[in-house]
């Protein structure tokens, strides 16, 4: 420990504060309009990290000099934020969401129930689990957008969004639990511990499906009455073979997710093909996928900085309690952040290398930051909320019952 790390958990607790205060950013702003527009930008929860982590770069070149600031930005690894960023923006283009719209529409005229509930189900239950397949940020980008009609509307009472909100964030956290590659915090484990998707499967999954289920029902029958048909439906969808490449690009861009060059130039071609075809296109959502980047790129920027005090913390519990103590550190700390420091723990158990994950994951909807593609979610659908921002204490509340649920079946 040295005077920089202390520094870094001073300012990474600054930016936990500032995250759960951007309501309180928002107020100021109508308070001082002169400073609005400064307020709006503190406000906005995908810049906090990101503001932050250009303090501590700002501070350890004051104390140490340039080279070592720029050397520390340097040797983090940021393939994450930029893989959330090109999944995000390809899986909102309009010609994927006809598809998967599409589909969930067919799917819902089966069910015995009013199209919009059962959509609002496929979209708290079915996307979420699809997450083990096409990873957790492009579940997110898709079960966010199909619901924002239905439910994050005006009209809808707003501590149910906070309860649909809160089992959107639980469901994708443990929706991507099937299998070895499609959530991060298994992900950082799964090669050092050799978890392989049969094992996800056997350990994991059956839990991971029962609890996504219980909860996407228990918020549907919440809703149900609250639930109207979608406005504009009627829109003519983008031609099978747009689609079709659409997905393409998406699959391709989850096969590559560990090699961002790849992805990068797949995602540039991308980018050339919606000018091709631009009149089956929505405008993207650049703005909403860099803001994102920018907040995961502050969390690896800050949290790097935690490992002095996070690690021997997470080596000293015992098995029950290190389930425990995640599912608490994974509110205030990326839980991906959490598993890879657990990974670096010698001669830890089987049965805590299982706690320690089921609880990095159970706790991965309680914050924005408790799990990388919530923010993806929060920037999708804020707009649904009042004021156009999330506060952290709904988002805790709400998501309190899906997580005990997820805890209890984590723990049988």
């Amino acid at each position: 420990m040295n005077p920089v790390d202390i520094i870094g958990a001073a300012l990474f607790a600054l930016a936990l504060i500032h995250t759960f205060s951007t309501k309180a950013f928002e107020a100021l702003g109508h308070r001082y309009p002169r400073h609005a527009g400064l307020f709006h930008l503190l406000g906005e929860v995908e810049v906090v990290f990101g503001f932050w982590a250009f303090v501590l770069i700002l501070v350890m070149a004051l104390m140490g000099g340039s080279a070592p600031a720029i050397a520390y930005v340097e040797s983090r690894q940021y393939t994450e934020p930029l893989f959330v960023f090109v999944v995000m923006v390809i899986a909102a283009s309009r010609p994927v969401l006809d598809a998967v719209r599409s589909l969930l529409g067919a799917i819902a005229h089966l069910a015995p129930v009013r199209t919009e509930v059962a959509l609002c189900w496929l979209g708290l239950a079915l996307v979420p689990l699809a997450g083990s397949l096409i990873t957790e940020p492009a579940a997110m980008t898709l079960a966010a957008l199909t619901l924002a009609p239905y439910v994050f509307r005006p009209d809808m009472p707003e501590w149910r969004k906070y309860a649909a909100l809160g089992v959107l964030f639980v469901n994708v956290s443990i929706g991507g639990t099937l299998t070895s590659y499609a959530a991060p915090p298994v992900l950082m484990v799964a090669g050092t511990w050799g978890w392989d998707s049969a094992f996800m499967l056997s350990h994991f999954g059956w839990r991971s499906a029962l609890a996504v289920l219980v909860n996407a029902t228990g918020v549907t029958l919440l809703l149900r009455g609250h639930l109207a048909p979608r406005e504009g439906a009627g829109l003519t969808p983008a031609p099978l073979f747009v689609s079709l490449i659409h997905i393409g690009f998406l699959a391709l861009v989850v096969l590559l997710a560990h090699h961002p060059v790849l992805f990068i130039g797949l995602f540039l071609l991308f980018l050339g093909f919606t000018q091709a075809y631009q009149r089956y296109q929505d405008p993207l959502i650049l703005k909403e996928g860099l803001l994102v980047g920018f907040f995961l790129a502050g969390l690896v920027v800050l949290g790097g900085m935690q490992q002095w005090w996070l690690q021997p913390l997470v080596s000293s519990l015992g098995p029950t309690a290190l389930f425990f103590g995640a599912l608490g550190l994974t509110a205030i700390t990326d839980n991906a952040a959490l598993t890879y420091l657990g990974s670096l723990i010698t001669g830890l158990s089987d049965q805590s290398k299982y706690m320690l994950v089921a609880g990095a994951v159970c706790g991965g909807g309680l914050t924005v930051i408790a799990n990388a593609p919530n923010p993806a979610g929060a920037a999708l659908l804020r707009q649904g909320f009042t004021d156009e921002s999330i506060g952290a204490a709904g988002l805790f509340l709400g998501a309190l019952a899906p997580t005990c649920v997820a805890a209890l079946l984590f723990l049988i």
